[in-house]
């Protein structure tokens, strides 16, 4: 993949725009941490995060995140290896193990609202769907961003461009498993113990 200077520049800049994008979503993460945990004790008399949270699913969703995270990774070395069939094929993997965590929090989500723990029970509950529900959307935006770039490099290759993009995603795919490493060790972890 040779790139001519000017590429490169285009490239760089779209680079360092996306590094703005994600110190902006890094700030929006800080405020829902920060508001999570002003809120954590107001409970109204309602569930509190031992009553509510499973350690167990927490950690399965953190495994399967983590996961995605390394397999990502994988890919990005098939692509400097040139090999767009290992891309592909790491890229489907990752996608998979983001379904699988979006599909375990859709289950949280689904059977704390059942227990009467949803968002609109309690501060406490209201913060917690905030913070988590923003991470999960975000994760969902990433597995269509996946599905796109799998989509890229299947019908155009491993173009310079590709790449680029392809860069920007491992980016956003590795910063949400750090908020969520954030999430497992700020809400989850203390809410169970």
């Amino acid at each position: 993949m040779t790139i001519s200077p000017r590429d490169a520049e285009r490239y760089e800049e779209k680079d360092f725009g996306f590094w703005l994008y994600l110190m902006s979503d890094a700030v929006i993460f800080a405020c829902l941490f920060a508001t999570y945990l002003v809120m954590v004790g107001n409970t109204a008399g309602g569930p509190t995060p031992k009553d509510v949270f499973e350690l167990d699913r927490a950690a399965a969703e953190t495994a399967l995140l983590l996961l995605s995270s390394t397999t990502f990774g994988v890919a990005a070395v098939a692509l400097s290896a040139g090999d767009r069939g290992k891309v592909l094929l790491w890229l489907a993997v990752t996608f998979l193990l983001g379904a699988g965590f979006i599909f375990l929090e859709i289950g949280e989500f689904t059977g704390m609202i059942a227990q009467g723990a949803g968002p609109d029970r309690s501060g406490f509950l209201s913060a917690f769907f905030t913070l988590v529900g923003t991470h999960g959307f975000h994760v969902s935006v990433g597995l269509v961003w996946i599905v796109v770039m799998f989509a890229q490099v299947f019908f155009k290759g491993l173009t310079a461009p590709v790449a680029s993009r392809f860069m920007r995603l491992g980016l956003f795919w590795h910063f949400l498993d750090i908020i969520w490493v954030v999430i497992f060790s700020v809400v989850y972890l203390p809410g169970v113990l």
